[in-house]
Formats: C-alpha cells, structure tokens, sequence
C-alpha cells in the first residue's frame, strides 16, 4: 500500500485529531479556529463522499469540492439533531467527539474503497491539472475573465473569513444581578415576618462588562402604592437599609460547564414597622447618584424617590421583594 495515494484521507484523519488536542490545552489558539471550520464545513462531507465514489470517472473535482461543502452543512446539523436525544445534548464536547468519530469511520473506510477501486481518484495539486480541469486552453477570453474573477473572489472571502476570525466581535456586554432564598435557590424568599425579625437572602453580581466594573448596591425599604387610573406611583415611606461598593473583574459567559456564581454575600436585614412593604435593591455600575438629606430618616419627601421610580420603569438594574410585616 503507498500511503502518499491516501494522503488527503489521512490528513483529515490528523487534523481531526489535532484539532481535538488543541481544543483540549489551547482552547484559543487561532489555529484551532481555522481547522474547526474545516473541521465543520469540509471535513465530513468529504470523506462521505470520497468513500462513496472512490472511483475516477464518477464525480470530477469540482463537483466533489462541492458535495464536500455541501455534504458537511447537511451532516453535522443530523449529528447535533441526533445528540439532542441524549443525555450528552448539544455541546461542544459531545459535538467534537461525533464528529471527529465521524470523520475517523469514513476515513477509514474511504482508505479501504480507495485501495479496493479500479481506477481510484487521488487528489493531485499542480497548475497543469487545474488549467486541464477548466480546460484554460480551449476557454475563450470571457470564460477566462469569468475564471480569473471568481478566484478574486474565493481569495477575497477567505481572507474575509480570516479577517473575521482573528477579530472576533466581542460578546454582548451584562451584569447579573439577582437574589436567593437562603437555600440558595430563587425560592423560599423571606416574604412574611414579623416586627424586628431576621430574615436572610442571598445577593449575587457577576460581571459580564469585558472591563473591571465598581458596582454599588443600595437597599432600600419602601412603602408605595400604585394608582392604576392615573398610571402614578405614590411613595409614602422610604428608608435607606444599607449601601456598599464591589469591584468586580470581567468574567467569561461558561456555555459548557456549570454555572459558577462571581460575587454572592449573605444578607441580613430586620423590619421594625408593620405594613406591607417593598425591600428595592439597586445597582449603579462606576459611580453612584449623590443622596440628599433624608427629612427624619424618611427619604420619600426628596428626590431620593426618582431612584425607585426609575426602578419601576426599568432604568435602573433592580431586584424587589414584597414582604407584609406583622406585629408580634
């Protein structure tokens, strides 16, 4: 057996395997970028191919250049729809695994109906074989222009795609900001209490801003009501609980792995009046909004209260939590 007639079938078969490598201990090199489109839009639908017609006369070059491309868009959406009936789903793991025993069975096979066929097609690269295979010679002046501006073209589109994977367009930029129960679940929040008792809940921040980020948290203890014939909020009571600053580093959004919280703290906090109210959480990103003074430790008679009105229109990031109050 000459290996060098396998050459291309082996080469996919290599680069299958570096590209798991690569993704495995350098998950952002560009070269593991350029092989997995390779390794998506080419590589399948090139081995499928070539072990269903190993022989020469069945298929030419350029409709075997296609089928590969077309074959691999039609491939690996069958293989991601096949794992989304498994326990591994669609990820990035079970798809690298599929794919690269995909193109590892077929090349394999294809080795074997390349080696068993009569006159079997090998891939050979020289000048003289793509003027033969456009027929340059017999091609009239038009089909040549038409020739030389679809390789511009080709050319052009790799080095787009090139372009663009070198310079990724940063994801979209957000902050979590949520609360728990003191489980640790967004259940059981403390929604009942009576006069002066504790009650804990869990805060949690993650930054998403591609930048290091100083959040400021205000919680804030409200008494309001909505007048739904006027569309007006009116705020009664409103008490400043606690404020406080974290600077946060930018964290990478994980789609594969498990979620892992940035920045949580336990947070305690007591109600002293009865009624039902409303515990605001605000978070202001880089600097906070000054305070006036509050009239008797009451901040519902300044223009403190634009705070929770703009919470309520969703202008500021905010969390709430309703909780009637009784006396003991």
């Amino acid at each position: 057996m000459k290996w060098r007639n396998y050459w291309d079938l082996i080469t996919i078969i290599a680069l299958s395997l570096l590209l798991d490598f690569l993704i495995a201990f350098f998950p952002d090199s560009l070269l593991r970028k350029a092989l997995g489109l390779a390794f998506v839009l080419f590589f399948p639908g090139y081995v499928f191919i070539t072990s269903l017609f190993p022989n020469k006369k069945e298929l030419d070059n350029l409709e075997r250049l296609a089928l590969s491309f077309g074959l691999s868009i039609a491939i690996v959406p069958l293989i991601g729809l096949g794992l989304n009936y498994t326990p591994w789903g669609i990820r990035l793991i079970p798809i690298l695994v599929s794919l690269t025993i995909f193109n590892l069975i077929f090349g394999i096979l294809a080795v074997y109906r390349r080696a068993k066929a009569i006159d079997p097609w090998i891939p050979r690269i020289s000048i003289e074989m793509l003027k033969e295979e456009l027929e340059w010679d017999k091609a009239s002046k038009l089909d040549k222009a038409l020739t030389v501006i679809l390789v511009i073209a080709i050319i052009s589109s790799i080095a787009t795609l090139a372009y663009v994977i070198t310079h990724p367009k940063p994801g979209e930029k957000f902050t979590e900001f949520y609360i728990l129960g003191p489980n640790g679940k967004a259940a059981d929040y403390p929604t009942e209490l009576f006069v002066g008792e504790n009650a804990t809940i869990i805060l949690g921040i993650a930054n998403h801003e591609y930048r290091n980020v100083t959040y400021y948290v205000e919680v804030w203890l409200v008494n309001l009501t909505y007048d739904f014939n006027t569309n007006t909020t009116h705020i009664y009571n409103m008490y400043l609980l606690d404020r406080f600053n974290v600077t946060l580093p930018h964290k990478p959004v994980n789609i594969e792995g498990n979620w892992t919280p940035q920045w949580e703290m336990n947070y305690t906090f007591s109600i002293d009046k009865p009624g039902k109210w409303q515990l605001w959480f605000l978070l202001f990103k880089d600097k906070e909004p000054p305070l006036p003074k509050p009239i008797n430790g009451d901040y519902a008679q300044t223009n403190a209260t634009q705070r929770i009105l703009d919470a309520i229109d969703g202008k500021i990031l905010s969390l709430k939590l309703n909780i009637e109050v009784r006396k003991i």
